[in-house]
């Protein structure tokens, strides 16, 4: 068991990696969890920020398979450390260690300049939504499906068109939960698993402090609506 801490971004670095791990050492399930606890990093007298996030968590069980032609397909991870002052905690690492001035001075709750993280948000994720049709041959037309990263409506229709999706084939549950961050993914699978089907394109992306971002294409390998019918 590890932790992978890439905020925003978690989820799509925790499947890229436990990829890995089963391809390297042989294992046929990996269990990942995107969770968050956002309220205790919240300044609840902050408005700009504390209305945006809640507390969420989704798990995925991902299995190898030998099956041709279905499954993680691929993944595109970047950090870019630029976007460093725009969203972040002022202290509590190793720079700025806790201390009673920092407390004072609320300095370990979330600090994001919202209209900075908006244009790298949308620029990076349709630029990698971009990346995975390039690299894997896939159109507008043949991609069934967007999953993204559920942190501002604006942003995923932004997105959408950006990248020429159809905004209906971009999957949207943030009106339920807020901003989970690296659970907003595991929990949109969920809501909307019946809609995915054997065969299906789908491509994940995310963007989070840092800026880590990425994206992740897979061939979804099951009908969703026959295990939804078993919940």
């Amino acid at each position: 068991a590890l932790d992978v801490n890439a905020a925003c971004s978690g989820f799509i670095y925790g499947t890229a990696v436990a990829r890995g791990l089963m391809a390297t050492l042989g294992g046929r399930y990996a269990l990942v969890v995107g969770c968050e606890a956002l309220s205790r990093l919240m300044d609840q007298t902050d408005r700009s920020t504390c209305v945006l996030f809640g507390d969420g968590a989704g798990a995925v069980l991902v299995e190898g398979t030998t099956e041709k032609g279905v499954g993680m397909q691929g993944s595109y991870l970047r950090t870019d450390g630029k976007g460093l002052p725009f969203l972040h905690l002022k202290a509590g690492g190793s720079v700025c260690p806790p201390s009673q001035f920092t407390v004072s001075h609320k300095l370990h709750y979330i600090y994001q300049e919202g209209r900075t993280v908006f244009r790298y948000a949308v620029t990076e994720m349709s630029n990698d939504v971009g990346m995975m049709m390039s690299r894997f041959g896939l159109t507008p037309e043949t991609i069934n499906w967007v999953i993204p990263h559920e942190a501002n409506r604006r942003i995923i229709e932004a997105v959408a068109k950006r990248a020429e999706i159809p905004l209906d084939k971009v999957i949207i549950n943030i009106d339920r939960y807020g901003n989970t961050s690296a659970a907003t993914i595991p929990l949109a699978m969920w809501d909307n698993e019946k809609l995915l089907k054997k065969g299906d394109n789908v491509i994940f992306t995310a963007f989070a402090a840092g800026f880590a971002h990425g994206a992740s294409y897979c061939k979804w390998a099951y009908d969703g609506d026959a295990v939804g019918a078993a919940k």
